[in-house]
């Protein structure tokens, strides 16, 4: 018997007309130096807190935790106009206070330069069908 071919329904991952031009530079550092201080030390806090918590309430306590984190960050709407919002992740990491940068500047989806979402290609995504981000953008 002879090979069958197949046509690949994944898709391309780099494929330049539907996710941009991609850069090396932004692949090899971080967008301000002071952000990896940031990641670093807030690493160190998580750290601190589930040893705490482990040390407080027992060992299985944080493996609840990261259960609850794991659940309450896969829970999204359906690729369209209205984002998911994580209001139940934020709720449970304590962000829900923190003031950011949407809070007092401008969304960045609300910019004259995104793209309209294409719903289709954000399911296809999500269901494995096709590879790439959800919803390219910015143009």
């Amino acid at each position: 018997m002879g090979s069958v071919n197949e046509i690949s329904v994944e898709g391309r991952v780099d494929d330049p007309l539907r996710y941009g031009l991609n850069g090396v530079k932004s692949d090899i550092i971080e967008a301000h130096p002071l952000q990896s201080a940031y990641t670093s030390i807030k690493a160190r806090q998580e750290g601190v807190k589930r040893e705490i918590l482990a040390n407080t309430y027992g060992a299985a306590f944080p493996m609840k935790m990261d259960l609850d984190r794991q659940i309450l960050s896969r829970f999204q709407r359906p690729p369209g106009a209205i984002p998911s919002s994580f209001v139940g992740l934020e709720a449970f990491s304590g962000t829900l206070e923190d003031f950011g940068f949407g809070d007092y500047l401008n969304d960045p989806r609300e910019s004259e330069s995104v793209r309209p979402v294409d719903m289709h290609h954000g399911i296809e995504v999500r269901l494995g069908l096709s590879k790439g981000p959800p919803f390219p953008s910015f143009m």
